[in-house]
């Protein structure tokens, strides 16, 4: 299997498009260094991307939060990206947007004087947990935790803030897990590390409230399905042992749409009715 880097396609990389190999940066680009970099994770259906000018939105905020500034409007993000979907040929695709400060006048921690990029890619990608969409995903309880937003600008896409996230998944995999549960800095239920975190007791569902961590555009729809199903959603800090006491859970993230949990360390989940319910009705929604 080759690497994302040797693909036949082309990418979009400030304004035109370039040949997918060819798509490169220079060693001494600064995002490689220190992390100034932004991106969103889209999902296209039957060539569409589902809700592109949030996630076109939310790229721009994010940028702002980590103290640079995209030289591309909504608008002209919106047509790079349906400029990269007409190439790719592709229906069904993940769409990769991405937004860094390159290399330039600056090379220390200021990077005030060097360009900004984007660039925007699209390739198949099916489901992110593979046949946990049926069975549910096993996960692990990370060591570490997600930061006080007084530490961290915790609402931003941003390049470095996974850092902690990748080190989490690979310990996971170690154990035969799909993902990890992680807790925020003060010990409640925050989320994976991709994807947003649910669960359901006595007919009601719960989510952890996201003060320090992103609030996911995918989370953010399945919420809205839940209450047009006259579902109660309670959004609140959920403490580590009610897991103990939760029927089902399931994840939530454009890569990972709705994928069920049937464990998390030692707690057990079952794969019920509302969580297929509510799987079946995003699938729905993102295809209409």
């Amino acid at each position: 299997m080759s690497g994302y880097d040797d693909k036949d396609g082309t990418i979009w990389m400030d304004g035109k498009m370039v040949d997918w190999r060819d798509a490169n940066v220079h060693i001494l680009t600064h995002a490689m260094h220190y992390a100034s970099s932004v991106f969103e994770g889209e999902r296209a259906y039957k060539g569409k991307i589902f809700k592109s000018r949030e996630h076109s939105e939310r790229l721009k905020a994010s940028a702002e939060m980590v103290d640079f500034d995209i030289p591309y409007t909504v608008d002209e993000i919106e047509i790079a990206k349906a400029e990269v979907m007409a190439a790719s040929g592709l229906g069904d695709a993940y769409v990769r947007v991405v937004a860094w400060r390159g290399a330039g006048e600056d090379m220390a921690i200021a990077a005030a004087r060097n360009p900004v990029h984007m660039a925007v890619a699209a390739w198949e990608w099916g489901a992110y947990y593979g046949d946990a969409k049926m069975r549910g995903a096993k996960l692990d309880i990370s060591k570490w935790k997600r930061p006080s937003p007084e530490t961290i600008p915790s609402h931003a896409k941003a390049a470095g803030l996974y850092m902690i996230c990748t080190m989490s998944k690979h310990a996971a995999e170690a154990k035969d897990c799909s993902d990890a549960m992680m807790l925020d800095y003060r010990g409640y239920v925050a989320e994976a590390t991709g994807a947003n975190i649910f669960f359901v007791r006595d007919g009601e569902v719960h989510t952890p409230d996201p003060d320090c961590f992103l609030n996911g555009i995918t989370r953010q729809t399945v919420i809205s399905i839940l209450k047009d199903c006259q579902i109660k959603v309670h959004e609140r800090h959920i403490e580590p042992g009610e897991l103990e006491g939760f029927e089902q859970c399931w994840l939530t993230g454009t890569a990972a749409e709705v994928t069920p949990v049937g464990q998390i360390g030692d707690y057990n989940f079952e794969v019920g009715s509302l969580t297929r319910d509510i799987a079946e009705r995003y699938e729905k929604l993102v295809r209409t």
